[in-house]
C-alpha cells in the first residue's frame, strides 16, 4: 500500500484556498473583481493588483506541480500539460464555478477534479471505448453549464 503525498498537498492547498476566499479581505476582493470589476473599482478594490496577485498565485501553483512531477518521475516534458486547459476548466465548472464569474469556491474545483478523475478512470475500468471520454466530458460540461445558468438566475431573483 503506497501513500501518495500529492493527496495531502491537494487537500492542504484546497483548505488554504478556502480560508483565503472565505476569511480574508483579499478573498472578498477576488469575488468582487470576478463579479464586476467596474463596481469593485468604484468601492476601492485594487482590481489590477488583485488580478496580478491571482496570476502570480496560479504561476506559483504551476511551479509547485511541475517541481513535484520532476521530483516524482525524475523527468518532465516541457509541454506535458499543453492542450489540457479545457479539461481543467471543465473540472472547475463541474465543481460549481460560474462561467460568468463572481461566485465560486475552492472546494468546488476539488470536487470537480475528483469527479473528473473518477469518470476518466471509470471509463477505462469499465472497458468502454476511450473515444467516448470526450463525448461524456462534453455532456458533463453541458449539464454543469445548465446548472450554472440556473444558479445564476436563482441568485438574481433573490
Amino acid at each position: 500500500m503506497s501513500f501518495k503525498i500529492t493527496i495531502v498537498y491537494w487537500l492542504v492547498f484546497a483548505a488554504a484556498a478556502t480560508w483565503l476566499l472565505l476569511r480574508t479581505k483579499f478573498g472578498n476582493w477576488i469575488f468582487a473583481v470576478g463579479g464586476n470589476k467596474d463596481s469593485a473599482r468604484a468601492v476601492g478594490v485594487p482590481v489590477g493588483l488583485t488580478k496580478i496577485a491571482l496570476f502570480m498565485g496560479v504561476g506559483a501553483g504551476a511551479w509547485f506541480v511541475g517541481m513535484h512531477l520532476l521530483f516524482s518521475f525524475n523527468t518532465v516534458q516541457s509541454g506535458e500539460g499543453v492542450g489540457n486547459e479545457f479539461l481543467y476548466i471543465i473540472a472547475a465548472v463541474i465543481g460549481g464555478c460560474l462561467l460568468t464569474g463572481g461566485y465560486g469556491s475552492a472546494i468546488g474545483p476539488v470536487i470537480g477534479a475528483f469527479i473528473f478523475g473518477m469518470v476518466s478512470q471509470g471509463i477505462v475500468y469499465a472497458n468502454w471505448n476511450p473515444d467516448w471520454f470526450k463525448a461524456f466530458l462534453g455532456a458533463m460540461l453541458l449539464v454543469a453549464a445548465l446548472v450554472n445558468l440556473w444558479v445564476r438566475r436563482q441568485a438574481t431573483r433573490r
